[in-house]
């Protein structure tokens, strides 16, 4: 094999290199049956298993209460952004939207064919350098629910503690930093998540919902739509995406034999402070996105002083091996996608060209 890529990329993302030889390996033939799991039916005994373990895993992983459901969904986050209000938001209800990023943006414009989002804070002004303070969020009793994106991929800012709605439900989309710290499951009545970054390949999108939420959903609305459909079938409507959940599966388990989920926080703590601190002992020749109180553990945003050093930076840093260093189209820049299955050596390998491309260019 060539040597792997330092995969910085912001998703679909870096897996554990654990699991893909795993993969590999099972591949053709999974657990003697003749057939690849791509292969296989998905009311077949062994996908059931399959299935179910990863449910039950994820809800040890993560303490997730008995009163919630776990499913397996597709269509991306960004189908989430209609899911949510299509099923909880009607014409005459308001729900609260804050602000942090581009894709609290998008589901933002989604609920206003249902019903009537208001922004409850917005860091837009400041660039979405931070996350607003929970002092300056706007929330009213009367909420159908309060949406947050507790990570933003484009802006590198990531919500250290979460608002107190009370008895409005808390909505999230954790699709960028799920699984990589602990969280108080009981503190959302719904989080969403595309599996690309931390939770497997593309293709799976895991909902924790609220079952008493469940009971309270909009009823005249498409069936495949409904997340009381898939609460039912146990995500199996239709064909769910065998081998993503498969894979999602495989990545738990590494979560698991890591030591979980506080100890995958604190690898993540120690490999973003890698690339932070190289930002910060630059002098001013990397300049980082995000105040240092909403900095994301996730996605690490920084500009060369310089525009056309950066360029060069970023054609050089390609040539080194680091693969995903381009930051977003809409905002440029440069961007380190830091997620769970990043070893820290890619994180270390990555300050040290940043240190010699600074002594050589400065």
């Amino acid at each position: 094999m060539t040597q792997r890529a330092y995969n910085f990329n912001a998703g679909p993302s870096a897996l554990p290199q654990e699991v893909l030889e795993k993969a590999q390996q099972q591949l053709v033939d999974f657990r003697d049956s003749g057939m690849s799991i791509m292969e296989m039916s998905h009311r077949s005994a062994i996908f059931d298993e399959v299935h179910n373990d990863a449910i039950a895993l994820l809800k040890k992983l993560y303490a997730i209460p008995e009163n919630y459901e776990v499913l397996f969904l597709q269509g991306g986050a960004s189908l989430q952004f209609t899911m949510v209000p299509m099923n909880f938001l009607s014409a005459e209800q308001k729900a609260s939207y804050v602000l942090s990023g581009s894709w609290s943006e998008k589901a933002f414009k989604e609920a206003k064919f249902f019903g009537t989002p208001v922004e409850a804070a917005s860091t837009k002004d400041n660039q979405y350098r931070n996350i607003p303070a929970l002092a300056d969020i706007q929330l009213h009793e009367d909420d159908a629910y309060v949406h947050i994106t507790s990570n933003n991929t484009i802006y590198g800012t990531q919500w250290r503690d979460y608002p107190d709605t009370g008895n409005v439900p808390l909505v999230a989309d954790m699709s960028s930093d799920i699984l990589s710290k602990p969280i108080d499951i009981q503190k959302f009545g719904l989080i969403y998540a595309g599996a690309q970054k931390n939770l497997g390949p593309s293709g799976v999108t895991v909902v924790i919902i609220r079952k008493d939420l469940l009971d309270k959903a909009n009823k005249n609305i498409p069936t495949m739509l409904k997340y009381t459909t898939h609460a039912d079938s146990n995500s199996l409507y239709n064909t769910p995406p065998t081998f993503g959940i498969y894979m999602l599966g495989e990545v738990l388990k590494w979560v698991e034999s890591k030591g979980g989920v506080s100890a995958i926080e604190k690898h993540n703590e120690l490999k973003a402070k890698v690339i932070y601190d190289a930002i910060e002992n630059s002098n001013g020749f990397y300049k980082g996105h995000a105040t240092p109180d909403s900095r994301s553990l996730m996605n690490i945003t920084f500009r060369v002083a310089d525009e056309e050093l950066e360029k060069l930076f970023l054609v050089e840093a390609k040539a080194a091996g680091f693969v995903g260093l381009n930051g977003h189209r809409s905002v440029g820049g440069c961007r380190a996608s830091t997620y769970n299955a990043v070893p820290l050596e890619a994180c270390e390998a990555l300050r040290d060209f940043m240190v010699e491309f600074q002594q050589k260019h400065q």
